[in-house]
């Protein structure tokens, strides 16, 4: 008999089933999570042993959206899922973020956790449902972990909250906001927005975690029907006589490399002082534990914990950070735009020793990013890359590919900028902007989103306002809790939050809440929004200073857009069979490309303004309806006997009758005209058979 269980839960305007004990039962837990038509399956496994040598928790998370799901092939040359796409590794983020915290300290098994799409109804997203099912997969398995966790969608449209929209409705909401917590308080916040006051994101808090709770609840259910007892796993425990020995000869000299302000000073002296307790480990020899005697490494993980007690020492005692700064002090801010001469459009922000060299690009329709995802075929007119090389910290490594961090970062500053972009009828540009962070040390990923929102107004795109962003920190002590603005990276790394906010003056355009501890409530989270605001606003005013708008033009190295609009009806005309005509016009022109959607709005890309408004009028004349007794400028094209055929509009052409070329009798039609003649013609006929009729008498006698 199999030992399955299942739960229903409600989810905004379905439900959510939970199902265990059927499907990967060789894996310690395993879950599959059904709102609608879509399925993912969620398995966790643990490693029977811990990783030796290591000070941090082995956690992999993988989620993958199998094109099967969505009753498709892959396309490309192997027919099958490959590198993780864009969405996957974001999904990947958005499932690790909550549940690495719930895990108890000292544990280093090493820990899986695998979300696959099996189904997609083209309705519901499956993210949110792998990060239910990542929870309620471990809940049931026997890998010591502190949940369970709820999760939800919440989106605003006219006015109201949504609990988890379908992908219609989210088109149609003016924010997207992904909510993790329990009933403690909320671990993970990822979203965007429109401008949305601060007012009714704490609202929006509240409505999605009262959401989550039943979520989280449900999940205890499950576990009780079918749950496996945990596994007793050996935690790390730290040697606490030789972390006293490590302290006692290092605090003094500790203390002193903390009220050294400048990074690369303070971590010489850091350095220092670590090189000299590993020098001699005879001094250690007297505190073993399980007979084995203490390692260089072992005292260099006992030095970070001492580190991490005098940082968060100096804020509750001293009430001060390392750097000198107050608690919600902001680093020394600089801003200038145009520092490449190139480029399209270039910025360079910097805050403390964070910096970010911003650059735009501007392309045409053809450089859209075709986007192949679950829920359809897009085209993406907007790209933001982050790259953050190891000499930006001062480290020497390997060159690689974007990693889960860099893509994760960029898609989070894209979100910060996407509600200040100009729509496509506006400004029908492709826009590609890359952060390349020069310098490190907090919050690189605000540093980007002030760059970038620079970076655009030097580029003369037309933005709503201008965006800041920045990272508020958390230092906690039993029941104290002390927010840091602008944290450093020292700070990120020894504190308990980063709290990431972009916005306008008008409002919020992209949150990132991450904890390193197991919750926050809402009013400190409230607290937290409103001193990202104070700061945000202190930013906006510097940047303000140093470019107040965008650019009346654009670059001279960018390439001209031009739009018009002509009727569907002749698409099929300026294209012409097998893009006969629309080739020449190209080649006439010397335009780069012309673009034409199923709508009749025609897009043309050159480098010359010239030649773009040629372009321009050839369509508009193609496709201009002839219009009796309108005067036009003609060309003779061919002579015979009876007249002359002329081009009056671009690939348009009319015949000048014998009689219609002179007030006077013409005998021989090559007496008044030659090829290639031009003069203005009247249109004084269009018979049944389409066929034009001009005058070039009549004309002549009306001017």
């Amino acid at each position: 008999m199999e030992n399955t269980g299942r739960i229903e839960i409600p989810f905004g305007a379905q439900n959510l089933i939970i199902e265990s004990g059927k499907l990967a039962k060789q894996a310690n837990g395993a879950v599959t999570v059904t709102c609608g038509g879509t399925v993912v399956l969620v398995a966790a496994c643990m490693s029977k042993k811990p990783r030796v040598g290591i000070d941090f928790f082995p956690l992999m998370v993988e989620y993958q959206e199998k094109t099967y799901s969505a009753g498709r092939i892959p396309g490309g040359f192997f027919k099958r899922e490959g590198r993780p796409t864009e969405k996957e590794i974001l999904t990947s983020r958005l499932i690790d973020r909550p549940i690495r915290p719930l895990f108890p300290e000292g544990l280093f098994n090493e820990v899986q956790v695998v979300a696959s799409v099996l189904s997609h109804d083209g309705d519901n997203d499956p993210d949110v449902m792998a990060l239910v099912g990542a929870s309620a997969c471990l809940m049931v398995s026997d890998i010591p972990f502190d949940g369970p966790i709820g999760a939800v969608r919440v989106g605003l449209i006219n006015g109201e909250f949504v609990v988890n929209p379908t992908y219609k409705q989210r088109e149609e909401s003016t924010l997207d906001f992904v909510v993790a917590g329990r009933k403690e308080g909320v671990i993970m916040i990822e979203g965007e927005a429109l401008e949305i006051p601060e007012g009714k994101i704490r609202e929006l808090f509240k409505v999605a975690f009262d959401a989550l709770l039943p979520v989280a609840q449900m999940q205890n259910q499950l576990r009780k029907e079918i749950g496996k007892p945990k596994t007793k796993v050996s935690l790390s425990q730290k040697n606490v006589a030789l972390m006293d020995k490590v302290r006692e000869l290092a605090k003094t000299r500790l203390m002193k490399a903390y009220s050294i302000a400048e990074k690369g000073d303070r971590q010489d002296a850091l350095d220092e002082i670590l090189d000299d307790l590993t020098s001699d480990m005879s001094v250690f020899e007297a505190y073993k534990q399980d007979d084995k005697e203490p390692t260089a490494e072992q005292i260099k993980m006992l030095f970070g914990q001492i580190e991490y007690d005098e940082v968060r020492r100096m804020v509750f005692e001293e009430n001060r950070r390392a750097d000198g700064r107050g608690l919600k002090d902001i680093r020394t801010l600089s801003a200038e735009v145009d520092v490449l001469p190139r480029t399209h459009g270039s910025s360079l922000f910097t805050r403390g020793q964070t910096q970010s060299l911003a650059v735009i690009t501007l392309g045409t329709k053809m450089d859209e990013q075709l986007v192949e995802a679950l829920d359809g075929t897009t085209y993406r007119s907007f790209m933001l890359h982050y790259n953050f090389p190891s000499f930006s910290v001062g480290e020497t490594k390997p060159m690689r590919g974007p990693g889960r961090r860099e893509i994760g970062h960029g898609a989070l500053a894209a979100k910060a900028l996407q509600a200040i972009l100009p729509t496509k009828d506006e400004f029908p540009y492709t826009i590609r902007i890359v952060s390349e962070i020069l310098e490190s040390n907090g919050s690189s990923s605000m540093a980007t989103v002030c760059a970038s929102s620079l970076a655009l107004m030097d580029a003369g795109v037309p933005i709503k306002d201008a965006v800041s962003g920045i990272s508020v920190g958390l230092i906690t002590q039993g029941a104290k809790a002390v927010l840091l603005t602008d944290i450093m990276g020292l700070e990120d790394h020894f504190g308990d939050m980063d709290f990431k906010v972009a916005g306008t003056r008008k409002g919020i355009t992209a949150i990132q809440l991450d904890l390193k501890i197991q919750q926050i409530s809402l009013d400190l989270l409230s607290q937290a929004l409103e001193q990202a605001k104070e700061a945000r606003l202190i930013i906006l005013d510097k940047m303000h200073a140093t470019i107040a708008k965008p650019k009346s033009e654009i670059s001279e190295y960018a390439p001209k857009v031009f739009t018009c609009q002509i009727s569907p009806e002749k698409i099929g005309e300026v294209i012409g069979p097998g893009g006969k005509v629309i080739k020449k016009i190209i080649e006439e022109t010397g335009v780069t490309s012309i673009d034409i959607d199923d709508t009749g709005k025609v897009v043309i890309a050159s480098v010359e303004k010239q030649a773009g408004e040629k372009a321009i009028s050839f369509i508009k004349g193609m496709t201009e309806e002839p219009e009796i007794g309108k005067i036009y400028n003609a060309k003779v094209k061919r002579i015979m006997n009876f007249g002359a055929f002329c081009e009056y509009l671009p690939g348009r052409e009319g015949l000048v009758h014998v009689s219609e070329l002179s007030n006077t009798f013409v005998k021989d039609v090559n007496s008044v005209v030659k090829v290639g003649d031009a003069f203005k013609v009247k249109l004084i006929e269009v018979d049944e058979m389409k066929r034009v009729n001009l005058s070039k008498k009549q004309a002549e006698n009306e001017t």
